[in-house]
């Protein structure tokens, strides 16, 4: 039987009411920070379970502005998506200077390691999916380029996966036999992926063609990410580009070239430093597996993202599992 962890506000004191609402989201999300219409009346809740190593929450509040800033961004420990599916009410939904408007039935995508706002007019009630980054990358190829993008429950694939995810959440108290998890995220994440699919190029940005060479930009850097040579000037060469237009198509995003190569990596790194099948390697190893070639830099910068060394991160992960 699914485990479904709930939290609610209700009966709360009211001058609890945002701190304890803001860390059970954080907890269950990625760091946030909401912004109640009316703190003194606002009531919210939350539901969630795992689906194998994916998350779904039922969340439900009343009017709020939800943030996830640069500062929460930096906070971040897991890369993830999620996918916010509109259940009852509206939202909007900001990411890379896009905005979706959801209705009941509606789903966009959004990536926590890039700031995003969620406003929400009145009472609603949204499921979110949360999906590993890498997990999603094996079905749509860069999932960055199209966040905020609203996808209609009306038509089309869209509407399988809308009512697929509404009626597995509707069942998850029933029980399921072994392996039912994991066959469910299969279906859950080729339903996605054809759904996607599905969307004009034209529609992925504003400037469909600076979208191409984004994408051309990313996929370069995914397939030499172990290499320690990969700079922006290498990448703008293999890509056919100057370095200044290649800067050019970052500018408008959370982070630099430089640094979205930083955070890919010590993403990759941290993945391998808990695996079960890495546990025998040393750090330098995986760090140098990465593209990294200094140990000192790779300690300095992989703490100043996880706020943990190295082995720090390795032995309190472990700890958990």
């Amino acid at each position: 039987m699914a485990q479904i962890v709930s939290f609610t506000t209700a009966g709360l004191d009211p001058r609890r009411k945002l701190a304890y609402w803001n860390d059970r989201a954080c907890e269950s999300f990625s760091p946030l920070v909401s912004d109640p219409a009316d703190i003194r009346s606002f009531n919210g809740s939350i539901a969630r379970t795992a689906i194998g190593d994916m998350s779904l929450a039922e969340v439900y509040s009343e009017a709020q502005t939800v943030r996830h800033s640069r500062a929460h961004v930096a906070r971040t420990r897991n890369s993830l998506f999620f996918l916010h599916l509109q259940v009852e009410g509206e939202s909007i939904n900001r990411q890379d200077g896009r905005e979706a408007l959801l209705r009941a039935g509606d789903f966009t995508l959004c990536d926590s390691t890039r700031h995003y706002d969620i406003i929400f007019p009145g009472a609603n009630r949204m499921l979110v999916l949360g999906i590993p980054d890498a997990k999603l990358r094996r079905h749509i190829a860069s999932p960055e380029c199209l966040v905020a993008i609203p996808m209609q429950a009306s038509h089309g694939v869209g509407s399988l996966l809308s009512s697929f995810l509404r009626s597995y959440w509707a069942a998850c108290r029933q029980e399921f036999e072994d392996g039912a998890a994991e066959r469910v995220t299969v279906a859950i994440l080729d339903l996605l992926g054809a759904a996607y699919a599905d969307i004009p190029r034209a529609r992925s940005d504003c400037s469909s063609l600076a979208t191409a060479h984004r994408i051309r930009i990313i996929n370069f850097i995914e397939a030499h990410l172990h290499d320690p040579d990969l700079t922006p000037s290498r990448i703008a060469a293999a890509c056919r580009m100057t370095p200044r237009y290649l800067h050019h198509l970052f500018s408008d995003q959370d982070e630099t070239v430089a640094r979205y190569i930083l955070r890919r990596r010590l993403d990759a790194c941290a993945r391998a430093l808990v695996s079960g099948a890495q546990r025998g390697r040393t750090v330098t190893a995986i760090a140098f597996d990465h593209g990294f070639n200094s140990p000192t830099h790779f300690g300095r910068v992989f703490r100043a993202k996880f706020n943990l060394t190295p082995l720090e991160f390795r032995r309190e992960q472990l700890e958990v599992l």
